[in-house]
């Protein structure tokens, strides 16, 4: 065996023993059955598999693409200009602008959650802030709802799309650019044609680090949606801790990790991404 493999052994056996492991013990769950106390059977069964293509489930499924969708699109539009000024700025302000962009992830996520608690609530920072100004005459929803689990998740998983599109953009050759502006193209015309189509690979790569992030999120919809916003993070914490019946929430848990493994291949096919071909 040579050396490189022989150093690679420590790391595959890391993931073997608390990667593959555990995840064939999942398998292994999901198609077992259960008593009314959650106690595990072991007889094969689908029925597992089988419940998760009820309407009720379905529809949890459908609500979370539908708010990873959501959640990866706005940290787009939000993350990517961020992301160009900070490529853009001068060398000392691109540090302070990626410690910015740093510094949420030095707090503890729960204490980010309950701060947002604080801001929206009834008796929180805006509605105190409405009420003095007297813009409102009672207190407004912000909190409990879509829009709160909406902002929660797009303030916890932009650092995700900015960082990968910082890279893209501060990597972009400007002799392209300088060439461009040679021959009379508009800066504009620049962006759409040049800079947007070379840092489409760091765009790429946010948005599956943001889209899947987001799939199995369920601390962020629990603390600042209640129970209004299930997504399916939530429908499995609860299989697993509340309802004891752990081969249902071991085939949800299944069910996601294929469903995110094909949205990310089938991904990768529309964006003509092939593996080598240096796109990330």
């Amino acid at each position: 065996m040579k050396r490189g493999q022989l150093m690679a052994v420590p790391a595959l056996g890391w993931l073997a023993l608390f990667f593959a492991v555990p995840l064939m013990i999942v398998v292994v769950i999901s198609f077992l059955g259960r008593t009314p106390y959650g106690q595990l059977l072991f007889y094969f069964t689908v029925e597992n598999y089988r419940r998760f293509f009820e309407p009720l489930y379905l529809n949890i499924l459908f609500s979370t693409f539908g708010t990873a969708v959501a959640v990866t699109f706005i940290t787009f539009l939000l993350g990517y200009p961020l992301a160009y000024a900070i490529a853009r700025a001068r060398r000392g302000w691109q540090k302070t602008g990626l410690l910015l962009v740093m510094i949420p992830f030095w707090i503890n996520f729960l204490i980010r959650s309950y701060a947002w608690v604080i801001i929206l609530r009834s008796q929180g920072v805006v509605n105190s802030l409405l009420l003095s100004a007297g813009l409102i005459e009672s207190p407004l929803p912000l909190l409990y709802n879509d829009g709160a689990v909406l902002l929660g998740l797009v303030y916890a998983m932009i650092p995700f799309m900015v960082l990968p599109a910082y890279v893209s953009i501060e990597q972009l050759d400007q002799r392209l650019l300088e060439a461009a502006s040679d021959l009379g193209a508009s800066p504009l015309r620049s962006f759409f044609k040049i800079t947007l189509p070379l840092t489409l690979p760091g765009i790429a790569a946010g948005s599956i680090l943001v889209f899947i992030s987001t799939l199995g999120m369920f601390v962020i919809p629990d603390i600042m949606g209640g129970a209004k916003s299930p997504l399916i993070g939530n429908l499995i914490q609860n299989q697993f801790l509340s309802a004891r019946n752990w081969p249902f929430g071991s085939a949800l848990s299944i069910l996601l990790a294929f469903l995110s493994m094909l949205l990310i291949f089938l991904y990768y096919r529309a964006l003509g991404i092939r593996k080598g071909g240096g796109l990330l």
